[in-house]
């Protein structure tokens, strides 16, 4: 009897039933039909795990700051990775997936840890607090001022996960989720949880994760969302059905739970009318969507199901796209020679059958289909099912825009013009992502102008960017996966965006001094600290945000601006010629190049003898406010704004803020100077 799958509660593994049959499911290989493990029916205590997470892996989490968050992720990313051959491909296998599928799946998880950790190190504070927008004020003295913050929600993260992508569909929402500090609940679908908790034990194993961090459920889900709270966040994928359900749960609605959702998507392909046959923008749209079709055996929800031709060119597609489908064989994925493997289970091929007769009230079968040579050679033992193309009888029939068919399937429908696929697009009432093949610009942004509203990604493809494209059906870490109306409506991933989805933001109003204390950032009208060390002497600890340093004095002169005209060769008209710059309203006569102004303030801050500061990394937020004239005075107060240690060098970054001022104590420039600085052991 094949082993029956334990949850992982309370830091605890916990199996949820004797083994007994009628208290556990068999889940089946795709391609073998054969047991690989057993789901129990049993309900587990989710009220003490859901507490627990939120009491003791909350704590925990919100003990690490971004970087510490992002240091762990880089490490849990190798730990996976030295286990992909090994573990995962193998057991990848069993869910119908082909090695090139697993990698899909398997590598693209783990290469979700590894984008999350690189963003986190390098766009997130050292700091369990992250700012969003400037400071605003609201007194003209500078006394009241408020800010944005984004904070570690109090609950955790509840991940109800669809079977196709086990691994990857775990490791995408537990990456930014664990760098927003927010403990993670995963509830798999029993199809392919096998797979999902293996890599989990391994999370659990590689002892990287602090106490509470994770939770595994695979069990009944009696009472998945009954002890939920407004601190709460779900994070569903499946289909359109079970997320309209998920959102009217009661606790749901009367806690405000935040919820989100990626649903089934009725993703098109657009092929332009400039993209004929012969043209490379053709090839490119017949590779991809012979593609889309037979990854994952069609089974992913970026997968295309609607692809959009000019009508005279339907019938040099359905040529091409019957060649390449030729070549694809259907098998066990342990064959070698097999290029597409099963669906998950066989009932989704029995409802992928009856998908296919609803579509069949609007479109024909032009190549494959289950009467199809093929399909009847195939084994009766797996979920076997031959790649297939339909052809809309109309462009608007109704079932090619309403029917997912959840597997090797695409319908070929037939358009007029620009604004005609446009509409047509829409009618899928809202999609992950759409993909357009063509030449011509003016095309592609009407189409794209056009269909942004309804889509959450749109991918342009054509002879310049082929060969580096990612293709259609990639999520990407940096870019959001998410899309309105029947996809969803929610967002995932997309960079930092995707961490603060699992935060909350909150305006806190106060004075400078008050609000430096939150955010830890110097805050312009918040105190300094004077000393008469000169800053740039400090390591990197022992650097006290606040600490100031007032400059001496520079006065312009005529020769300065005509050095650095040489210097440069910006001979600029309001830097050389009195007449003309005299009649310019900004200026009113001759001024200081803005550059002049910054390098001769660097001037009179920087200590010049070698110290912890190794170098000048850049500038940010740089605005030239007051024109500096000839017999102007400059002079700069440079302050300790933010600092943020590197986990993996010997040095930190360090933000200045750097205010110029003129004689009349008017703001001249303003800007952030960014420097490296080491650490004290360096």
């Amino acid at each position: 009897m094949a082993e029956l799958l334990s949850s992982y509660l309370c830091d605890e593994w916990f199996t949820a039933s004797d083994g007994a049959a009628d208290n556990s499911r068999e889940l089946l290989d795709a391609s073998t039909s054969q047991p690989v493990a057993r789901w129990s029916h049993e309900p587990v205590d989710l009220a003490t795990a859901y507490s627990y997470a939120r009491t003791v892996g909350g704590p925990a989490l919100r003990r690490l700051t971004f970087t510490e968050r992002a240091a762990i992720l880089k490490q849990l990313a190798g730990y996976l990775n030295d286990r992909r051959e090994s573990d995962y491909y193998p057991l990848s296998l069993a869910t119908g997936a082909t090695l090139f599928d697993s990698k899909f799946d398997v590598d693209g998880g783990i290469g979700v840890l590894f984008a999350y950790s690189s963003r986190g190190r390098r766009e997130l504070p050292d700091s369990t607090v992250y700012l969003d927008g400037p400071v605003e004020q609201f007194s003209k003295d500078g006394s009241f001022v408020a800010q944005h913050i984004y904070t570690s929600r109090r609950g955790l993260a509840l991940f109800i996960n669809a079977f196709n992508f086990p691994v990857w569909g775990m490791l995408e929402k537990f990456a930014p989720a664990f760098l927003a500090g927010v403990p993670v609940v995963v509830k798999p679908a029993a199809q392919t949880a096998y797979l999902t908790a293996k890599v989990f034990a391994d999370m659990v194993e590689s002892q990287l994760l602090p106490p509470g961090a994770i939770s595994l459920i695979c069990a009944a889900p009696e009472g998945l969302l009954d002890h939920l709270t407004g601190q709460d966040v779900v994070s569903f994928t499946g289909s359109a059905a079970t997320a309209r359900q998920l959102r009217q749960h009661p606790v749901v609605n009367r806690e405000s739970v935040k919820f989100t959702a990626e649903a089934d998507s009725l993703n098109c392909a657009i092929l332009g009318p400039d993209a004929v046959a012969g043209q490379p923008e053709f090839d490119l749209f017949i590779r991809e969507l012979a593609r889309e079709i037979t990854v994952k055996a069609g089974q992913k929800c970026t997968a295309i199901r609607r692809a959009f031709v000019p009508s005279g060119q339907l019938d040099a597609v359905i040529e091409a796209l019957s060649a390449k489908l030729a070549k694809v064989v259907v098998g066990d994925p342990r064959d070698e020679g097999t290029t597409m493997g099963a669906l998950a289970t066989v009932g989704q091929r029995d409802e992928l059958a009856a998908n296919l007769q609803k579509l069949a009230a609007g479109a024909d079968v032009v190549i494959g289909g289950p009467d199809s040579p093929a399909a009847k050679a195939l084994p009766a033992t797996g979920a076997f099912v031959a790649p297939t193309v339909l052809r809309a009888r109309s462009a608007t029939a109704e079932a090619v825009h309403s029917v997912e068919p959840f597997g090797p399937v695409a319908t070929l429908i037939g358009y007029q013009g620009a604004d005609e696929v446009v509409e047509l697009a829409a009618l899928g009432e809202g999609s992950l992502v759409g993909s357009v093949y063509s030449y011509d610009p003016g095309f592609v942004r009407e189409v794209v102008l056009g269909a942004a509203a309804h889509h959450g990604r749109l991918l342009v493809v054509d002879r310049d960017d082929a060969r580096s494209s990612t293709g259609h059906g990639s999520p990407l870490p940096l870019l959001v996966h998410g899309g309105p109306g029947r996809a969803g409506g929610g967002e995932e991933l997309g960079g930092i965006r995707g961490v603060l989805h699992y935060m909350q933001r909150t305006a806190v109003q106060g004075s400078p001094r008050a609000l430096a204390a939150v955010t830890g950032r110097w805050t312009p009208g918040a105190p300094t600290i004077t000393e008469d060390a000169h800053p740039f002497r400090k390591h990197l600890e022992d650097l006290a945000i606040g600490q100031v340093l007032f400059t001496d004095s520079h006065t312009v002169t005529a020769e300065d601006i005509d050095s650095f005209v040489a210097l440069t060769g910006d001979s600029f008209y309001a830097h050389t010629n009195p007449e003309a710059a005299a009649a310019n309203p900004l200026f009113g006569g001759i001024v200081a190049h803005g550059y002049y102004v910054i390098s001769r303030v660097a001037g009179l801050f920087v200590d010049p003898a070698p110290g912890p500061v190794l170098a000048n990394y850049g500038l940010d937020n740089l605005r030239f406010i007051t024109p500096v004239k000839v017999g102007d005075s400059i002079r700069a107060q440079l302050t300790c704004k933010e600092k943020k240690a590197r986990q993996t060098e010997n040095y930190g970054e360090v933000r200045w803020d750097l205010i110029v001022r003129n004689q009349d104590d008017e703001l001249v420039a303003t800007y952030d100077v960014l420097t490296l600085v080491a650490k004290r052991d360096s």
